[in-house]
């Protein structure tokens, strides 16, 4: 095989290409992963301002205490041991608040935990509690590769993918507050009127099981995985873009670079986005019907995010996320907000830095944010790799939003100006040039109980030896992307034999 000749060749360092890097190469495989930015890694990467570190899209990790799913993950991939977590809060790891109201409402870790710290101040629900605690469990064992178990990652149940969680919600209570404190987190999937009940159980479950956050960021969890690729022999390189496919006699042979290089390969996974590799692999390569239908799946709205570093000593290290909302009905329509009502609802977490001491390095602010609005400056691009400015109408425009969210955090730590040392920020058009994905999409492809086999795609494409991975491939997020990485290595290596071989690795770990 020559130097540029893979068996595998990964388009895309995000966790899903490299979790399947891995894979591969554990199982002797020459892989090559391609990346076009200046760090790897996707949503997992970091940035550092004023000497202080962030997360790009990685602010807390459900499912890694022992034996849970992305722990039994993590550990075959044999990065588990060597992650550097601090724990959240156990009695609240995400606090639910709403204007107006000075409850602090909790979602504990643990379903016991859960159950009793929300029945402290709904009492007179705790039977609600119980059955809505029961549901998401059962709604997670659907999905056997949730659990490591064989079967598919869909079942033909349409019951279970029709189920919207606003109607299971408002089913098991009226009590208003109460919804909307069960779903108080759902900006963790962008949840709307529409979003699948599964989306939401598959979202929470893990954090409920046990919260985490990676100290000095979720960068290491790529690193740790590139280490065991390279050590395994396989290729992980920046800096290549790929721009184009090569193809002999109709079948992909190659994955083309801008800087002129071509990389060959048996197999490819693409990593980055669908409807961008479709574009890559160019027109009458597959059927019109099909390029059509991924074309037209609807994205996850974008984010706006801004980014404090704090003066030394000013602002005390908090242990668990906020989830804020105008109100209680806005939790479902905090995506439709307009420019005096913005923003309708946030999410604030604290960065964890290694030797936490009782006070705060950093924090962050998120909420939603249209890629309509920053349209008028979508012809430039902007990273670390490829500097282009995009002017001072931007950054006007950016300041603007950026002393919104300050007045809208001083409401709920009114000296919070004060401890400021620097601020930046981040728009739709960041994730879009950093992250690759289409209009800045904060979790692929919208998931809608209505026509739930719309945005459905299969890791397989219509070439043979293409497949996809990644959030836009069965779900988003840390285990439902890893989830995602397995379920494209199993249509490669067969179904079953995967999961058997995970398990059976897992099973000597255990007897050693």
């Amino acid at each position: 095989m020559g130097e540029n000749n893979y068996d595998i060749v990964v388009v895309g360092s995000g966790l899903g290409g490299l979790v399947s890097a891995l894979i591969f190469a554990k199982e002797g495989k020459k892989v090559c992963v391609l990346e076009k930015n200046n760090q790897f890694g996707g949503n997992l990467q970091t940035f550092v301002r004023d000497k202080s570190i962030f997360d790009t899209g990685v602010h807390y990790i459900g499912g890694l205490d022992e034996g849970e799913n992305l722990h039994q993950y993590f550990k075959y991939l044999g990065i588990m041991d060597d992650l550097k977590l601090k724990k959240m809060n156990e009695d609240c790891y995400d606090v639910i608040t709403f204007e107006g109201d000075e409850i602090k409402y909790p979602h504990a870790q643990g379903y016991e935990n859960f159950i009793e710290q929300l029945a402290k101040i709904f009492p007179e629900e705790r039977n609600v509690i119980e059955t809505y605690c029961e549901k998401i469990k059962e709604t997670c064992n659907s999905f056997p590769l949730y659990n490591l178990k064989i079967g598919d990652a869909y079942y033909d149940k349409t019951d279970l993918l029709s189920l919207k969680v606003k109607d299971y919600i408002e089913s098991i209570t009226d009590n208003k507050k109460l919804q909307a404190v069960l779903v108080g987190s759902n900006f963790l999937y962008a949840g709307e009127e529409n979003t699948p009940f599964y989306v939401h159980a598959l979202s929470i479950n893990s954090y409920i099981q046990s919260s985490w956050r990676c100290v000095n960021g979720g960068s290491q969890i790529s690193k740790l995985l590139i280490r065991k690729i390279r050590n395994l022999g396989g290729k992980v390189l920046k800096y290549k873009e790929v721009t184009g496919f090569g193809f002999d006699n109709g079948k992909l042979v190659s994955a083309q670079t801008k800087d002129g290089c071509e990389y060959y390969g048996k197999q490819f996974i693409s990593n980055i986005e669908p409807k961008y590799t479709l574009k890559m692999i160019g027109e009458n390569k597959m059927r019109k019907a099909y390029t059509k239908r991924i074309e037209n799946i609807k994205s996850v709205i974008s984010a706006f995010s801004v980014y404090f570093v704090f003066k030394p000593e000013s602002f005390k290290y908090i242990n668990h996320n906020f989830y804020h909302f105008k109100n209680e009905n806005r939790v479902w329509l905090a995506q439709e907000y307009t420019q005096d009502s913005w923003p309708e609802g946030y999410m604030l977490s604290v960065g964890a830095k290694k030797n936490q001491t009782e006070w705060a390095e950093n924090m962050t602010f998120i909420t939603y944010m249209r890629y309509d609005e920053v349209k008028e400056w979508e012809n430039t691009f902007n990273t670390v790799a490829e500097e282009d400015e995009r002017g001072a109408a931007y950054e006007a425009f950016k300041n603007v939003k950026i002393e919104q969210a300050i007045c809208e955090i001083e409401k709920k730590f009114p000296n919070f100006r004060s401890c400021i040392k620097s601020v930046h920020s981040s728009s739709p058009l960041s994730y879009r040039d950093y992250i690759g994905v289409n209009e800045g999409s904060m979790y692929g492809y919208v998931k809608d109980a209505d026509s739930p086999m719309t945005s459905f795609l299969s890791p397989r494409t219509k070439l043979k030896n293409l497949f996809f991975t990644g959030q836009s491939i069965n779900m988003h997020g840390l285990l439902g992307v890893t989830i995602s990485a397995v379920l494209t290595c199993s249509e490669m290596l067969g179904r079953d034999y995967l999961i058997n071989k995970i398990n059976a690795e897992l099973e000597a770990k255990v007897a050693k």
